[in-house]
């Protein structure tokens, strides 16, 4: 099994998490005649991430029922400032390699890919360290997603890998990762970092409690790591990271972590100004039990449905899935006013519903394709045995709040995410790499300037391609 990475470059990572509260409130919203009976079920209990000291705020029951819950504050933090933090579980050991060195130098020369990084682990940071502290882990770990997909939760690569991790599809599987229709749960910030550190953990055990070792394996996968390993041994070599012949990618892997880890150990000796971000939680899970209509959940928080899809990147339609999971990462100020107003609704009525009059001709696959469902999902919530309908009778339909669904696809995501600042016009192409390829003779064939290719892909200007690696280019109209 092998992680693939499609971007290349940028800092820092991680992020944030609390819990949630449970009220009750009179906000109504009735489904049409006809649709599924809902379980019924109590109000949710708040959530709270399972994490070692320092504890998450949570939103405690400290109100009787109907009444908003009182978020309680977590005791002074020993860091005032995330980086800090940060800094003080660093563990691994940095030599003065070459390799090492050659990626600062990278990093050095394109501030501005660290500080777009930073922008978008800022929400995350917490979280991401909450995870690593609970298990004693070293939080160098916390930029690791830094260089496996600059941070974009949507990065997906050539070799289907997604997520700030880059699970690949049967790796994600293995460690417990959803993919289905609605959701993919290698995009899911929270359900990723978890099973990224599974994955990790494992990897350390099984290379000897060596990290260079685990880092590199997760980067190649275990079974090239172990044949260089058996092949250094055979020869009477070390066995060392360093020591090993690896490919290209995994030689720069681990050195390019090490060298982001020297800036933010350090960042005044290399004149980076680290963006400053407080040591405090910045989001908090919601649990809306049944399945919901990301709009109406966004309208509900008070946000901006942009903002609820980034934070939520792993759901790709326009409600959670069917089956689940239901839980959303929001503001920690929206969390309890959320909550709230879904305490305020039966399950089931998290999404609106409509009758269809089945036409002469229609099959379900017609119908789902038309109103966004897959088959199966229509099959459920009509209590369909089997595909065949016949004219003149109704289904049930879940449907979007809006008149028009607005997809959150992985590619749509990437595209927006990538836009450059500022450049709205123009139209997004994709090109795949050739043997041979550079960043300089693919912009000179498109006219556009190198330096912006590189920054539209996460990629350093002297960043090495791989033949068939996708590479986003914006052309302006001629």
């Amino acid at each position: 099994m092998e992680f693939s990475r499609f971007l290349q470059i940028s800092l820092v990572f991680a992020f944030a998490l609390a819990v949630t509260a449970c009220a009750h409130s009179t906000r109504h919203s009735s489904a049409p005649a006809g649709a599924p009976d809902a379980a019924q079920t109590g109000e949710s209990a708040p959530i709270a991430l399972q994490a070692s000291e320092p504890p998450l705020p949570d939103l405690e029951d400290t109100a009787s029922k109907g009444q908003p819950q009182s978020v309680t504050q977590p005791e002074q933090p020993a860091f005032h400032d995330i980086w800090a933090r940060i800094r003080s579980g660093f563990r691994l050991n940095s030599p003065d390699h070459p390799y090492v060195e050659r990626e600062l130098r990278q990093f050095l020369a394109h501030p501005y890919y660290l500080r777009r990084v930073q922008r978008r682990a800022e929400p995350f940071l917490y979280l991401i360290l909450q995870e690593l502290e609970s298990r004693g882990l070293p939080t160098e770990l916390a930029l690791l997603p830094a260089v496996e997909s600059a941070f974009n939760p949507r990065a997906y690569s050539p070799d289907h890998a997604a997520g700030i991790w880059q699970f690949i599809p049967a790796t994600g599987r293995h460690f417990g990762l959803q993919q289905n229709w609605w959701y993919d749960g290698r995009r899911d910030v929270l359900a990723s970092t978890r099973a990224a550190l599974d994955y990790l953990q494992r990897l350390y055990r099984r290379f000897g409690g060596d990290w260079e070792l685990a880092l590199a394996a997760y980067n190649a996968g275990q079974g090239s790591l172990s044949k260089a390993i058996r092949k250094n041994k055979r020869l009477g070599r070390p066995t060392d990271f360093w020591s090993l012949k690896l490919p290209l990618e995994t030689r720069l892997y681990v050195p390019r972590l090490l060298a982001l880890c020297r800036i933010v150990a350090r960042p005044d000796d290399f004149g980076i100004g680290l963006e400053p971000i407080a040591n405090r939680p910045r989001l908090a899970i919601v649990d809306a039990r049944s399945q919901l209509d990301l709009a109406l959940a966004a309208e509900m928080a008070d946000m901006a449905p942009d903002e609820l899809h980034r934070l939520n990147p792993g759901f790709k339609r326009w409600a959670t899935a069917p089956d689940g999971p239901h839980k959303l990462l929001v503001p920690l100020d929206k969390a309890e006013g959320l909550q709230v107003r879904l305490n305020g609704i039966d399950p089931g009525q998290g999404i609106r519903w409509t009758r269809y009059r089945i036409r002469p001709g229609d099959s379900l696959s017609v119908i789902a394709q038309k109103h966004a469902l897959t088959v199966s999902h229509l099959k459920k919530v009509n209590n369909l045995s089997s595909s065949r309908i016949r004219a003149d009778r109704y289904l049930i339909i879940p449907t979007p709040v809006a008149a028009q669904e607005k997809p959150i696809a992985v590619t749509t995501g990437y595209l927006a995410d990538q836009q450059p600042d500022g450049e709205t016009q123009g139209t997004p192409l994709s090109y795949t790499v050739r043997p041979g390829d550079t960043l300089w003779d693919i912009g000179r064939a498109f006219k556009v300037s190198y330096l912006k290719l590189a920054k539209w892909n996460d990629l350093t200007p002297g960043a090495t391609l791989r033949p068939k690696q996708k590479l986003l280019i914006w052309k302006k109209a001629d």
